[in-house]
């Protein structure tokens, strides 16, 4: 169900965010991520003077982050179409101290330590911030745990998969009613 119509309003802001899942032949699995931001209106431009048309990138971005079956980070790469100012491309160095971690718990704590402040870019912080839901979207096993007695990650975290709920309750009984 749609949000019931608001009070008149100008649009000033767009962004577009997009997250895609591939198995790849190699058994490693492909997490991409693309954002694209742009004004509703005509705008001066920060790098070369200008306008900014409507519509146009202020950013447009893509990362790829390549994971094994247990997601672990094997290979991370960015790429930055449109960004606002000539260091930008700079930060993305930054992401190969990404190499190694999890994308499971401390997955936000750890993009924060290698990525946090100047380090790296905003925009591509929060894109891998995400890329984790993709994660555990895409790869079959990201639900599962490895030992039988204990619920799947994704158990507790959410309304819908309260332990106390009608969704555990219903496809994970054996962990209904579980603190």
């Amino acid at each position: 169900m749609p949000l019931s119509p608001p009070a008149p309003r100008t649009a000033r802001h767009a962004r577009r965010v997009i997250y895609q899942g591939f198995e790849r032949e190699d058994g490693l699995w492909d997490l991409e991520g693309e954002l694209h931001d742009s004004k509703m209106h005509d705008a001066p431009a920060l790098r070369g003077g200008g306008i900014r048309r409507a519509g146009e990138p202020i950013h447009h971005m893509w990362l790829r982050v390549t994971v094994n079956r247990v997601l672990v980070v094997q290979a991370i790469e960015a790429s930055m179409d449109t960004h606002p100012l000539r260091e930008c491309p700079q930060a993305r160095a930054a992401l190969q101290t990404m190499v190694g971690c999890t994308m499971g718990r401390g997955w936000r704590q750890a993009i924060q330590k290698n990525l946090g402040g100047v380090a790296s870019c905003t925009h591509l912080r929060e894109l891998l911030f995400n890329l984790a839901t993709a994660a555990f979207q895409t790869l079959p096993a990201a639900f599962a745990s490895a030992d039988a007695d204990e619920p799947p990650r994704h158990l507790g975290q959410c309304t819908g998969w309260d332990f106390n709920g009608a969704g555990v309750k219903e496809y994970f009984p054996q962990f209904y009613g579980r603190a």
